[in-house]
């Protein structure tokens, strides 16, 4: 993986021993993982900010409703990720939602004092905390200038592209993504609709720039995709 991924996916055995401790640690009893069913909710808009999660097992999804009630998704965040991470920049009350997308998602929660404690003494954890609330901060300054500035297709081309370039996996010449997203979902992601993600992944198949199934999307090109 690129050094871009190990900042945002945190794969790294040491932040999720920290987390979601498997054996020993006395933090274990107070951190076990928390079982979610499809569509649970891990918290609430409003709600007070005392935790901050990792994602053991199983997809999540961040959003906020609009005053009429419309969904809007922020993120999908899958295993090894965390959320909640705005609690370290002084939030109180949440101002997204958290929710789980799949059966037996399993997340484990920290509270921000242990976390706090463990980053006193620990400075490569410290920075590895700044360095995703950072990377976040500059992935939400792109999608902000996407909205702006660029049309439907191009949002879609680089949001696959930026899903290659912090989650893919190379296969020969090729890069291969694991998606369990569907096309609502990217349309939500990207500020398109469904309709249009259709046309644009489909037009990039027909151009031997992609294939894609259910479970995953192959780019046989990135440069012709770039």
């Amino acid at each position: 993986m690129t050094e871009k991924s190990k900042i945002w996916y945190f794969e790294d055995v040491d932040l999720f021993e920290i987390l979601c401790p498997t054996k020993g640690p006395t933090l274990e009893t107070r951190n076990n993982p928390n079982l979610y069913k499809r569509d649970d909710y891990i918290y609430f808009p409003e709600e007070s900010s005392k935790n901050i999660y990792m994602i053991a097992d199983g997809r999540i999804k961040i959003g906020s409703f609009l005053k009429d009630g419309k969904e809007i998704i922020k993120s999908i965040l899958g295993k090894g990720e965390i959320f909640g991470e705005l609690v370290l920049a002084g939030e109180d009350k949440r101002s997204d939602f958290a929710q789980a997308m799949d059966e037996n998602t399993r997340v484990c929660p920290m509270t921000i004092a242990d976390l706090q404690e463990l980053m006193i003494d620990n400075q490569v954890l410290s920075l590895k905390i700044f360095k995703i609330l950072g990377f976040r901060l500059r992935k939400m300054e792109r999608r902000i200038e996407a909205l702006v500035f660029k049309d439907a297709r191009t949002r879609i081309v680089d949001f696959i592209r930026d899903m290659a370039e912090e989650r893919g996996q190379k296969v020969g010449f090729e890069t291969m993504i694991k998606n369990h997203l569907t096309h609502k979902d990217i349309a939500s992601l990207t500020g398109t609709s469904r309709q249009t993600v259709t046309t644009v992944l489909n037009e990039l198949r027909e151009g031997n720039i992609i294939n894609f199934d259910r479970r995953r999307i192959l780019i046989r090109d990135m440069d012709k995709l770039k």
